[in-house]
């Protein structure tokens, strides 16, 4: 049952951010992206637990501010633009396994740059991930145009694959076309078990499976252009925001 599962809820944020420095404190109405992750996250009604993982003293005082325990300081190696989030997990688990001698049955790799998940969404992975017993739930978006229309440019600017593709496909029109999705990192949920197997987020695909979010909840900002677009939709009401106003 998964009002059973014990999951470990995990906040990672890097200090440096090329694209948008200074990016998981700045602040949308009032309240930084680490707020906005936290904060729903303790609103899940299956978080056992909440911990911070960064190399940011800045980020780790927000994140404990808003809930989160802190229990490590994130190694310099692990902190580098190359390091991966299947590293920063593995180190996670293996502070909680050396020092605490438990395991939880599964770990919710929470990234701030994506902001807006709420509650319900974590439940609903976790609700997925239990039932299907599954390996991995991710959340997703929808795409914004068919794969039918996308592939490479050639060097010379030929776009023929796209074009032999679309000559293959009778119906053209965009309402025509199946429902295509893609990852919106909102929220990775992992099996703790799996993890320790695979040592990678992304490893069995028969046992992977994702939660279909609507465009605005899935808001990803890596540019000033994206941190602008999403207060917009905060200040004007176009998402419910009371989930972050409260503190759980």
């Amino acid at each position: 049952m998964a009002d059973t599962a014990e999951i470990l809820f995990l906040l990672v944020g890097r200090g440096g951010s090329k694209g948008l420095p200074g990016k998981n404190l700045r602040e949308i109405g009032g309240l930084s992206l680490i707020g906005y992750k936290a904060r729903s996250a303790r609103q899940s009604r299956y978080c056992s637990r909440l911990i911070v993982s960064s190399d940011s003293p800045e980020i780790r005082s927000e994140a404990v501010r808003h809930g989160a325990e802190l229990l490590f300081e994130r190694p310099a190696e692990l902190a580098t633009d190359t390091a991966s989030s299947n590293d920063v997990v593995l180190h996670a688990m293996d502070w909680i396994e050396a020092h605490e001698k438990r395991r939880y049955d599964a770990i919710m790799l929470l990234e701030p740059s994506s902001p807006f998940a709420r509650p319900e969404h974590f439940d609903e992975a976790i609700d997925l991930f239990v039932a299907r017993n599954a390996s991995l739930v991710v959340g997703m978006r929808e795409t914004e145009v068919s794969s039918i229309f996308v592939g490479p440019l050639g060097q010379d600017g030929s776009i023929g694959s796209i074009v032999d593709k679309m000559l293959k496909t009778p119906a053209q029109r965009r309402q025509d076309q199946p429902l295509e999705v893609t990852m919106n990192g909102a929220l990775y949920l992992i099996g703790w078990d799996a993890m320790r197997k695979h040592r990678k987020v992304y490893a069995d695909p028969a046992a992977s499976y994702g939660i279909l979010m609507d465009r605005l909840h899935s808001i990803e900002i890596e540019t000033a252009a994206d941190l602008a677009y999403a207060s917009y939709v905060i200040e004007h009401g176009m998402l419910d925001a009371s989930p972050w106003r409260k503190q759980p």
